[in-house]
């Protein structure tokens, strides 16, 4: 049976897995579902439009699927939050759930967010990244696996970051933030690449090397970067360079380049 504290507040219709656990003082809304293993500690509120697998942790003041912050919002066009396995949300993290998109808002797994980060409406975020104290997410970002977003940084609605792309504290991200990826500034630009990133997660010399070439001639050539990106593409022979040069293709905010 799960373990519901007796202050909690858990709503007729809401999905609470036998070996979850309930803190004090939280609500738990109908329909909302919360999987195998999960805590959620105390004083946090799980929103009807959340799907939550197994094993997350929920702390203490967490808001999950509230409402977007959106002007134009109604409840009619919710869209559901959907959580993976294995994320960690600290202290007053907020959460919201999906308004435009049938996907809704999409977390994966083995995400650790620090004390109130936000994540916006029908954002799409990988697995295995890191958002420090504060980071926050616009409406409809996408974020791909394994990045570190430093205290502060503030991503526009829309862009994109790629895998292991690190970005430095206090950043406003306006363009897309390539794979592999460093970027810092109060507008992000591109400041080389996540190296001691890439060598903690195990990426040889030759495919660091690989991507530090793409890079070299897509930010460093001179060429018009529709050339640079072909010039690349037609040269690619790791994995990691054809994700970059699909990275940059598929881009419609723009990419960070090394100037302000």
């Amino acid at each position: 049976m799960s373990q519901i504290h007796p202050s909690a507040i858990v709503e007729d219709g809401a999905e609470v897995h036998p070996s979850a656990t309930i803190g004090p003082f939280c609500i738990v809304e109908s329909r909302a579902v919360i999987g195998a293993d999960c805590v959620i500690e105390s004083n946090a509120r799980i929103y009807s439009q959340t799907r939550m697998g197994r094993n997350n942790r929920v702390c203490h003041g967490a808001t999950i699927g509230s409402a977007p912050q959106d002007l134009g919002y109604t409840p009619d066009r919710a869209k559901p939050l959907v959580i993976g396995d294995d994320n960690h949300f600290k202290e007053c993290v907020n959460i919201s759930h999906g308004v435009k998109e049938d996907h809704g808002t999409m977390i994966g797994n083995g995400n650790f967010l620090m004390a109130f980060a936000h994540v916006g409406h029908d954002c799409i975020v990988g697995d295995n990244n890191i958002f420090a104290n504060t980071a926050t997410l616009g409406g409809h970002v996408e974020m791909g696996s394994k990045i570190f977003l430093s205290g502060h940084v503030a991503v526009h609605q829309f862009c994109r970051v790629g895998d292991y792309a690190m970005v430095g504290g206090v950043s406003g991200v306006r363009q897309d933030v390539p794979p592999y990826a460093m970027a810092n500034g109060q507008y992000a630009r591109f400041v080389g690449l996540n190296l001691v990133g890439l060598r903690r997660a195990g990426f040889s010399q030759a495919q660091r090397s690989a991507i530090k070439r793409a890079y070299k001639t897509l930010l460093q050539s001179g060429l018009k970067l529709s050339d640079a990106v072909a010039e690349v593409k037609a040269s690619a022979d790791t994995d990691e360079v054809r994700y970059v040069v699909d990275f940059f293709e598929r881009s419609q905010r723009g990419i960070i380049t090394t100037e302000q």
